[in-house]
C-alpha cells in the first residue's frame, strides 16, 4: 500500500469521534476524495483501487454512503451528471458547473453568512428555520469559453468591386 496524505491521523481521529473504525477502505476512500474533489463514485473508486487493489465498487458506495451520513463528506448532484463528493463539509458554499466540460469549482456563500439566502414567504406559506441553501451555478468557463473562440473562425469577408 502506498503512502497516505499527511490527513490520515486526523481522517483516523474523525472516523473514531463518529464511533466507526479505522479500516483501510474507509481511509484510501477518504484519502480519494481529499486527492479528487468534485468526483463521482466511479473515479473515487480507480483513485481508491491505486493505493487499495482489491476495493470493490459495493465497499466504495457503502463507504461513500456511510460518509455522507455522517457528515464526513459531502454528497451533491449536478443536472445530468452522477453525484459528486467532497470533503468540503465545514461550511455552506455553493458550486459553479461549467455546462461544457463539467469543471466544478466551489463557491463561497453568497452573502458571507450561512444560509446565505433568506426566502421570501407569502401569506400562503408555513415559513421554515432555513439551515442551508444550496445553490448550484451553471455557465461556460473560461478555458472553454477560449476554446470556442479558438474553434469558430468567422470567414473573411472579401469586398469586390
Amino acid at each position: 500500500m502506498t503512502e497516505h496524505f499527511d490527513g490520515q491521523d486526523a481522517w483516523a481521529a474523525a472516523l473514531r469521534a463518529h464511533g466507526r473504525r479505522v479500516t483501510k477502505q474507509r481511509l484510501a476512500v477518504l484519502a480519494a476524495v481529499e486527492r479528487h474533489p468534485h468526483s463521482p463514485a466511479e473515479s473515487i473508486l480507480a483513485a481508491a483501487r491505486t493505493e487499495l487493489p482489491e476495493l470493490t465498487a459495493q465497499s466504495v458506495y457503502v463507504v461513500l454512503g456511510d460518509l455522507t451520513d455522517l457528515h464526513m463528506l459531502r454528497r451533491f448532484e449536478p443536472p445530468h451528471s452522477p453525484a459528486l463528493y467532497e470533503t468540503r463539509v465545514d461550511d455552506n458554499h455553493h458550486h459553479a458547473i461549467c455546462i461544457s466540460c463539467g469543471r466544478v469549482e466551489d463557491v463561497d456563500c453568497a452573502v458571507g453568512h450561512a444560509p446565505c439566502l433568506t426566502p421570501h414567504w407569502d401569506e400562503k406559506s408555513k415559513p421554515m428555520t432555513i439551515q442551508i441553501a444550496d445553490v448550484m451555478y451553471q455557465g461556460i468557463c473560461q478555458d472553454c469559453q477560449q476554446s470556442q473562440k479558438q474553434t469558430f473562425n468567422p470567414p473573411l469577408q472579401i469586398n469586390e468591386k
